[in-house]
């Protein structure tokens, strides 16, 4: 009898779906999300525009030993939805699962009434306790299910290619053939495009890890759907579910507009640049300098160690210098501190603490900025004292304490523990002490610790789930500490170091923060070049002149989707003037960074450095709203880079050669007709308002043209 009813009730509710209305979450001009609550789709996304739906089907999960698809019942809209700062508004629905009435799920939807594009997660929570578990010993929950039918043009765009030529992450862009979903393949994305030209889909997930290490895989089914499924580390067995304790998804993605692939792809980077973050200083295109490159001269081409000029006088003369040139984030890199863990400047660099430093640079209307490796501590810090029981460890042993940049030795820690929240502490600290906003993160591998006292297993768990647990969860905590530290101090940015393979890479962290894309490019090993491994200099790429600029420019493809602006690189700025040129003709591109020995830069370089940059900053917010045109390849002459604002005409072309000769350019969009142009460029405009660029080289070297500057302020 007891089944009997149940199977009743379940008979009852789905006949009620049928009949009555689908409860509409929001709608605006652009999108609609409706509940359905059915097999067939849990919920709905529909473009406004021309009705066009995309049905997600409900998430599955292993409860309990058991398989339990999250058709909902009782099911309520919160009536008042959270605003955030950035405009974006965040729409909650909640409802009991049909077969286990304690268990409710909330998903949370974030809607812009300007973008198309909406984050979504899941999270489920009980009264009484329950388990996810793996019967079979692997991940077992079912994200989504959507279907692409009708869709011939179908692509997957992976951010986390490794690319060992220019030894660094770049954006792919991989056709899936039709073959591919009756095949069966599976993909690691992270975002996956549909197009039939008149409408076109986006969907992703917000995760990181070096391709193929994939954490979550779309399958391709024969009927032309995608089912997005955890892989491993979602989640470690015997997670518990209770009063107390929810189970949080991560944050994926949906979005759709009438029109083509081009269109998704610049409304994509819209959301990325305006509705992803709630971090929006992340954003800004500052122009930044760091002292590493200084530091590696000193070690490689001084015989010096890295730290024999971090001092006080030399920072003060360079800050003197970056404030000419028209810098604005100055980042003292790795050995300014007395020792990793507690943070505290050097007193006997810094005498009086830093304070000066920060002094001078508010004067100048700076900002400082400071590296830190968020994983160490050092043996006598007190972070170390007190957070003894978050030492990394590997079966068991935490292995010896090493040497960081010439400082004292220091312990692994795992920030998937509770030490995530004192190391927060400690930024927010340097923040309100020193004034510090920009933090530069290094050094955080995916694959470090598999301890079962954090908060990524326990001893109920193999060591090898556990460690896939924290390759899983790394990338969260890291978004973690940067959003407390950035609900404290709101002008705070981080960027993290990806400068070698092996890191959360993906769109998980830009939802906190940026990334340090390149910092010396390929080493000899990557090109099978024999050198003196003991004392030799591995780096190649790390001379003035064009060489290194072609590395450095190659990732720029990413710009399609994501803009520039949010994977830092830096150029030298070194004499003589030709270097100078290829310097800001490539940072302007939106990677906005610049390294190196500034005391020994010449008055004219100064000069030339001010003036540029000082016309950059005029339109280069115009430049960030803009995905690159690229005509020509990197290295080639020429190769032409157009990055101009279609709505107001500001912008920059840069034209970059190897070789003497002259070359032509038009623009692809219409420019403001005010502009300033280095030596050696000719401008004109056609009929309907294209620039028309010839430009003439002597030798290898960049041609700037600014469009819609005043030049009577610079």
């Amino acid at each position: 009898m007891r089944n009997l009813l149940i199977l009743i009730l379940i008979a009852s509710f789905f006949s009620g779906c049928k009949k009555k209305q689908s409860l509409i979450v929001t709608k605006n001009n652009l999108i609609e999300i409706t509940m359905l609550n059915s097999e067939e789709g849990l919920w709905q996304y529909t473009i406004v525009k021309t009705g066009k739906t995309f049905a997600f089907q409900p998430p599955q999960f292993e409860i309990d030993g058991n398989h339990y698809t999250a058709l909902l019942s009782s099911v309520r809209l919160d009536d008042h939805p959270q605003l955030l700062k950035n405009g974006v508004k965040v729409f909650s629905v909640t409802g009991s699962f049909l077969q286990i009435p304690d268990i409710s799920m909330s998903i949370s939807f974030q809607v812009s009434e300007k973008n198309p594009i909406v984050r979504f997660r899941y999270e489920i929570f009980s009264q009484s306790e329950h388990k996810l578990t793996k019967n079979n010993g692997r991940d077992q929950i079912n994200y989504f299910q959507v279907s692409l039918n009708g869709y011939p043009s179908v692509k997957e765009i992976r951010f986390s290619e490794f690319n060992e030529m220019v030894h660094s992450f770049c954006l792919s862009e991989r056709v899936i053939e039709p073959n591919y979903f009756t095949d069966s393949i599976s993909v690691m994305g992270p975002l996956i495009t549909a197009s039939d030209n008149k409408n076109s889909f986006i969907i992703g997930y917000e995760h990181g890890s070096q391709i193929p290490d994939k954490f979550l895989e779309y399958n391709l089914l024969p009927d032309n759907s995608v089912k997005l499924q955890a892989y491993k580390g979602n989640y470690y067995k015997g997670y518990k579910i209770n009063k107390t304790r929810s189970f949080q998804t991560i944050w994926f993605e949906i979005g759709a507009v009438a029109g083509d692939e081009t269109l998704i792809a610049s409304t994509y980077r819209d959301f990325i640049l305006h509705f992803m973050s709630q971090n929006t200083e992340s954003r800004k295109p500052y122009i930044f300098y760091n002292t590493w490159n200084f530091q590696e001269r000193n070690r490689n081409w001084y015989k010096k160690p890295y730290l024999a000029d971090m001092t006080l006088e030399r920072m003060m003369k360079e800050i003197d210098v970056a404030h000419q040139m028209g810098i604005e984030v100055f980042v003292i890199d790795a050995g300014w501190f007395e020792k990793t863990g507690d943070w505290n400047p050097n007193l006997k660099r810094f005498p009086d603490g830093l304070k000066s430093i920060s002094n001078k640079l508010k004067e100048n209307g700076m900002k400082l900025g400071l590296w830190f490796n968020p994983t160490v501590a050092a043996v006598s810090s007190k972070m170390l004292k007190a957070h003894r029981d978050c030492v990394r460890t590997m079966n068991g042993n935490e292995g010896k304490p090493f040497p960081i940049w010439e400082t004292e030795e220091s312990y692994g820690m795992c920030l998937v523990s509770s030490y995530r929240d004192a190391f927060a502490d400690e930024l927010i600290r340097l923040n309100k002490e020193l004034g510090v906003t920009y933090f530069k993160w290094d050094a955080i591998g995916q694959y470090e610790c598999n301890d079962p006292r954090h908060f990524h297993g326990n001893e109920e768990n193999t060591s090898q789930e556990r460690l896939e647990s924290y390759a899983f969860e790394i990338g969260r905590s890291m978004s973690y500490v940067v959003d407390k530290l950035a609900k404290e101090c709101p002008d705070a940015i981080v960027d993290f170091d990806i400068t070698e393979g092996g890191r959360s890479v993906g769109l998980g962290f830009l939802s906190s923060g940026k990334y340090f894309l390149i910092n010396n490019g390929p080493y000899f090993l990557n090109y099978d070049i024999p050198f003196d491994h003991e004392n030799g200099q591995w780096n190649i790429f790390f001379y003035p002149g064009p060489a290194r600029t072609w590395i450095c420019r190659t990732p720029l493809t990413f710009d399609k989707w994501i803009p520039t602006s949010l994977f830092l690189t830096h150029y030298l700025p070194d004499d003589p003037y030709e270097n100078q040129s290829i310097t800001v003709a490539s940072l302007i591109l939106g990677q906005n960074g610049i390294w190196g020995d500034l005391p020994k830069i010449s008055k004219q370089g100064i000069d030339f450095f001010q003036k540029s940059l000082g016309f950059y900053k005029q339109i280069r917010y115009d430049m960030t709203e803009s995905a690159l045109i690229r005509d020509g390849a990197v290295g080639g002459s020429p190769e032409n880079y157009e990055k101009i604002n279609s709505e107001t005409g500001k912008g920059a072309v840069v034209v970059f050669s190897g070789h003497p000769g002259s070359y032509s350019y038009i623009t692809r969009k219409i420019p403001d007709q005010k502009s300033w142009e280095t030596k050696g460029v000719d401008l004109s405009f056609d009929k309907e308002g294209h620039a028309i660029i010839h430009s003439t080289f002597l030798k290898a070297e960049a041609k700037i043209i600014f469009f819609g500057v005043d030049t009577l302020k610079n």
